[in-house]
């Protein structure tokens, strides 16, 4: 036990804080953890997926986890910690092995082989990890750890766009938080439960979770866990949503009663959160341009048990102009570049392109022109996004206001929240209200007053 202990002291300088997944739950494992073949395969197999054939990790990792109904807990937790970790670090571990794209399966072993270097464990006797040479990848990361793009596995044009928009010490600080992994918040569905009634539930299946201040839907898990396969969730009792997404709806200041719109709802989870600020009580329109997405929220609605949620495809501009001026209101969560959810999905460092990040800020800019129209005279709008870009966020604001139908909207409020300060996703969100005449004004009063 002494010479564990002794070898684990000799490798902790290489387990910095830049390289995220040994956490607290995870790190005593590595006494009692080896490498097991068929994880290990499993792994390689995803990684070859999600770099060689285009897949997104998340539904790699689904698929994964579902190949052996032998594996237990902890199994599964190394096969998905694994993936995303090799996926997070593509580029240092691609440097540190020496190797380059297209990986073929050497490569990938090589990758594996600087993860498992770095993570403390043995290396076992197998023919595809022959010849690890430890000590060189030790040093290899200690050399290539004094540059930022590698150190931080990033593309270096996305680390000279961080530069350039958010400055160097800014940028800095976010990119190692947006390198840590996310963690796991539940948002209470109050149409069906309360938070303390679901924090009893989820501790007698030995699920221990935190509360946040100022958010009285949150709950943070302690420790990870397969929350979907409870029955609590099967029940509609809460919702998978990061913290900082959960701010979005509440920023819309909605009543039950209203009229509300979102825009680009996708599968949904801002228009759940709004229903049950809503009470189910009012209008809630969901619109999006996929029909899928709106199949899957309408899937999620009804195990919520939100009930006043109506579904429209945005096949055509008669759907946008039928709501024209009718809204209380209206919530455009605006496609973006996703810059601010880098670590709860890393494998966007390598699929995100520079050019992609310039025609959406023209698709930011149009969405926000034609739905804002939506809003009724004295309504509401919020414009938000999961990038932390001002070029996204504040800059496409203040040129929405100069155009003729931003000229009928006066600024209330924005917030920027960065990883970095609130240790969950990057976000913004932007609050403004359309204006009225004094006649308007009367009337609407005179309404809400009846």
């Amino acid at each position: 036990m002494f010479f564990l202990v002794k070898k684990f002291k000799n490798n902790i300088h290489y387990l910095k804080y830049n390289i995220q997944s040994i956490n607290s739950t995870f790190a005593p494992q590595l006494f009692k953890m080896r490498l097991h073949r068929n994880l290990v395969y499993t792994t390689i197999d995803a990684l070859n997926a999600i770099f060689n054939e285009g897949e997104y990790a998340d539904k790699v990792v689904a698929r994964s986890l579902k190949k052996d109904k032998r594996w237990g807990s902890s199994d599964r937790k190394f096969v998905a910690e694994t993936i995303y970790e090799i996926v997070r670090w593509k580029r240092l571990y691609a440097e540190i092995a020496e190797v380059k794209e297209p990986f073929d399966r050497d490569n990938l072993w090589r990758m594996f082989s600087v993860w498992a270097v770095l993570r403390g464990y043995p290396i076992p006797d197998w023919r595809q990890l022959e010849g690890t040479p430890e000590r060189k990848i030790k040093g290899r990361f200690d050399e290539l750890s004094k540059v930022r793009a590698l150190k931080e596995s990033i593309p270096d044009w996305m680390d000279e766009l961080g530069v350039k928009e958010l400055g160097e010490k800014v940028w800095a600080t976010e990119i190692t938080a947006q390198n840590q992994p996310a963690k796991v918040i539940l948002r209470v569905n109050t149409l069906k439960t309360t938070r303390e009634a679901l924090r009893a539930i989820l501790m007698d299946l030995n699920i221990e979770t935190d509360t946040l201040k100022n958010q009285p839907d949150a709950l943070v898990l302690k420790e990870r866990a397969n929350v979907f396969l409870t029955d609590a969730f099967k029940q509609g009792f809460f919702e998978v949503q990061d913290a900082n997404s959960q701010l979005v709806a509440a920023f819309l200041d909605v009543k039950p009663g209203m009229r509300v719109v979102d825009t680009c709802a996708g599968a949904g989870g801002k228009t759940l959160h709004i229903a049950a600020l809503m009470e189910n009580k009012g209008q809630l329109i969901a619109m999006d341009l996929y029909e899928s997405k709106l199949k899957q929220l309408k899937i999620r609605a009804k195990r919520d048990g939100a009930f006043n949620i109506e579904y429209r495809i945005i096949d055509s501009t008669k759907i946008i102009k039928k709501l024209h001026e009718k809204a209380d209101r209206v919530l455009i969560d605006a496609p973006c570049s996703g810059l601010g959810v880098l670590k709860r999905n890393p494998d966007a460092k390598w699929k995100l392109k520079p050019e992609f990040i310039d025609n959406i800020r023209k698709v930011q800019s149009e969405v926000l022109e034609s739905y804002s129209k939506i809003v009724k005279p004295g309504g509401k709008l919020v414009y938000a996004t999961c990038s932390i870009l001002p070029s996204e966020n504040q800059e496409q604001v203040a040129h929405f206001l100069t155009t003729a139908i931003g000229k009928e909207f006066n600024f209330v409020k924005d917030q920027k929240i960065l990883a970095s300060e609130s240790g969950f996703d990057g976000f913004y969100m932007a609050l403004l209200e359309r204006k009225e005449s004094s006649e308007q004004k009367e009337k609407r009063v005179q309404k809400e007053i009846e």
